[in-house]
């Protein structure tokens, strides 16, 4: 058991790709509910406040996700490979409300929760390896007052069809191979569907 100057000494000694493999590799095997309690329990040289610190302090965004995938996506990328698009709400009830814990539609419920959403871009070869390729929090900073309700609300700069557009582009700008966009019927504006044909992808709207 490490003592406590001991455990500070040697996580100073680690870099930023190696705390990001240690989250990410914690995160894809974790079962349950993800925490840094639960990770520092896990590995005796991590402390919470160790673990969050490094949360807190960097900056992770979808050119930091593509640095760190980028050789990965080499690796197992093909002719035949297939890009997702998604998007998904972390559902946070309890907590204050602000730009991005807000109130988004889900789809799946019918309705509006309250949560973070996240738009995704997941990258599937023909074996079925799949790997996360591009992200981005959907950020709704204007507040507007509904005419009918009277009650104030938020909205985004960027509708979801102008992200999916956006990360569709971000993937032929990074030599990704793909043949085929799978996608909800609610990104299939004229716009994404136009695009998407133009370079000549197959797509499919579920």
């Amino acid at each position: 058991m490490l003592r406590s100057y001991d455990k500070i000494r040697v996580m100073r000694r680690r870099s930023k790709k190696e705390y990001m493999d240690i989250y990410t590799d914690y995160l894809i095997s974790v079962q349950g509910q993800a925490s840094a309690t639960r990770l520092s329990k896990i590995i005796e040289e991590l402390s919470h406040d160790q673990i969050t610190r490094f949360l807190s302090n960097d900056e992770f965004d979808s050119k930091t996700l593509w640095f760190n995938v980028k050789k990965i996506v080499r690796e197992i990328e093909d002719e035949e490979g297939v890009i997702v698009f998604d998007d998904t709400i972390i559902q946070k009830s309890w907590s204050k409300e602000n730009e991005i814990i807000c109130w988004h539609y889900d789809h799946s419920k019918g309705r509006y929760v309250k949560g973070v959403n996240l738009m995704s871009c997941l990258y599937i070869n023909s074996e079925s390896v799949s790997i996360p390729v591009n992200f981005e929090i959907i950020r709704k900073d204007i507040k507007y007052c509904e005419i009918e309700t009277r009650k104030e609300k938020r909205k985004s700069l960027k509708t979801k069809n102008e992200i999916v557009r956006e990360m569709f582009i971000k993937s032929i700008q990074n030599h990704i191979k793909f043949k085929y966009v799978l996608m909800d019927s609610w990104f299939s504006s004229k716009e994404t569907l136009e695009l998407i044909t133009k370079k000549r992808s197959i797509l499919s709207v579920q």
